[in-house]
């Protein structure tokens, strides 16, 4: 499911930005820069609710496993600055330009989050591809 919703997520992000950064720039399209905003949340809820499952299969509890706390940990950031944005969207607490100017924030907080499971994912498949020498510590390589 991850492997699906990833990058359906990040494409939703991809779009969205270009269409946030055009109403910040132009003051124009304004409903499908929320719109986007919306769609890239849900995608994020979703793939939040399926990552913690995955989580709990495989380490035994839902969220914050030690393989994975630092990530799980910004993508709190991550959710509580989505959810932000959709606290003001519905209550007006921020002009338009507020709301975009927050949903670059949760966008930046993604950013860093989404590079943060790429780099896992990446030591992974090299730590795979290694031999045993390669995994080991250099003390341990050596004995």
């Amino acid at each position: 499911m991850q492997a699906v919703l990833a990058p359906l997520q990040f494409l939703a992000f991809a779009v969205s930005l270009v269409l946030v950064l055009r109403y910040l720039v132009t003051d124009q399209g304004y409903h499908a820069a929320t719109a986007s905003i919306l769609v890239k949340t849900a995608l994020l809820y979703a793939i939040m609710i399926t990552g913690a499952i995955w989580e709990k299969q495989v380490f035994g509890q839902y969220l914050l496993a030690p393989a994975f706390f630092w990530e799980d940990v910004v993508s709190f950031v991550v959710i509580a600055l989505h959810g932000a944005y959709l606290w003001v969207l519905a209550t007006g607490a921020l002009p338009p330009a507020g709301q975009m100017t927050l949903a670059l924030l949760a966008y930046a907080a993604y950013a860093i989050n989404a590079t943060q499971f790429l780099l896992k994912l990446r030591a992974a498949r090299h730590d795979a591809t290694a031999g045993p020498a390669a995994r080991a510590g250099p003390s341990e390589a050596r004995a």
